[in-house]
């Protein structure tokens, strides 16, 4: 039989555990009881409805949660890949790259031209991209694709995967995406066959893009086309780089002499495609992700769940 001390004993114990946070051994401490009392204090109370634990998933309705975020953003969709339960960056980018890669037959049309960029998120779409259905695609690199060092910048993984899927011959802006100055960049822009591939790149109805950081392993920093004062002033005033162009929280150019210097498709230009897509995740690019959105670069974003919870922050 239920006793009224028996009761009110659960109903302390509970609030000071589901409440206040306290741990069974705290509040053992507190009111002077066993660890064996604590626990079945609260098994009694779950038992007879004293306490009702109820876990609220907010992600159990993916489309509310995709609808908000269309909403507050003016886009025409969002794609929002699970997150994983593990806490590894390369298992989060597959879970993307694979989302956005089953996602893209929806949008890619017969003869369209789509631009494409590299790195780590573009090596994970193009990874789990198949063979297409649709007829006469082309594919174009949205910026220049040598690397200044050693370290990969997926450019041979991207080009190889869509070249498969679209059964094209992606077309390779074949110079460096930060020139020592602009004069340079002006006269190389001059050449029949360079300009070609940026014409074409303007003229894509479909754009794939990313976004960077600016933390100090950020794959632009790692190329070596900066000096370390140069990164310094990008870290103390951008949020990331979109297209390789550093941007400020609200998606606004913060150093016009580099992008001046950089071989990409103008950000304004990413707004007059049919269909603009962001494809980023990880809580380290959520500044430029948000900053990408706020600049109405994307009409489309692929991201994962966790991204899509704070890009519904009060604050914004």
């Amino acid at each position: 039989m239920n006793t009224e001390h028996q009761i009110k004993q659960a109903v302390a114990i509970s609030r000071l555990y589901y409440l206040e946070g306290a741990t069974q051994s705290q509040i053992a401490k507190k009111l002077n009881l066993s660890r064996p009392t604590i626990s079945r204090a609260l098994q009694y109370a779950r038992d007879n409805n004293i306490v009702n634990i109820q876990v609220n998933d907010p992600l159990s309705n993916v489309d509310d949660l995709r609808v908000q975020i269309q909403c507050k953003y003016g886009l025409d969709d969002v794609v929002i890949a699970e997150t994983s339960a593990v806490d590894d960056p390369q298992e989060s980018r597959d879970l993307l790259g694979k989302a956005a890669a089953d996602y893209l037959p929806t949008i890619i049309q017969n003869n369209d031209t789509v631009g494409i960029s590299w790195g780590k998120t573009l090596a994970a779409v193009a990874s789990y991209l198949t063979p297409s259905e649709q007829t006469n695609v082309q594919a174009v690199y949205l910026k220049g694709t040598v690397a200044n060092s050693t370290h990969n910048n997926y450019v041979v993984e991207v080009t190889k995967q869509f070249n498969e899927c679209y059964h094209t011959q992606a077309q390779i802006l074949p110079l460096p995406v930060i020139f020592d100055s602009k004069r340079i960049k002006k006269m190389v822009k001059k050449d029949r066959f360079i300009n070609s591939i940026i014409t074409a790149g303007q003229q894509a109805q479909v754009a794939l893009f990313t976004v960077g950081t600016t933390a100090p392993d950020a794959t632009l920093f790692e190329l070596g086309y900066l000096p370390p004062e140069k990164i310094a002033y990008l870290q103390k005033h951008a949020v990331g780089d979109i297209l390789s162009q550093f941007v400020d929280e609200k998606g606004e150019i913060v150093d016009p002499e580099l992008n001046a210097r950089t071989m990409a498709l103008p950000l304004d230009q990413l707004k007059e495609k049919r269909d603009a897509v962001l494809i980023a995740g990880g809580m380290d690019k959520l500044a430029a992700i948000k900053a990408a959105l706020h600049g109405k670069y994307a009409n489309i974003l692929v991201t994962d769940s966790q991204i899509a919870l704070h890009l519904l922050d009060d604050e914004d």
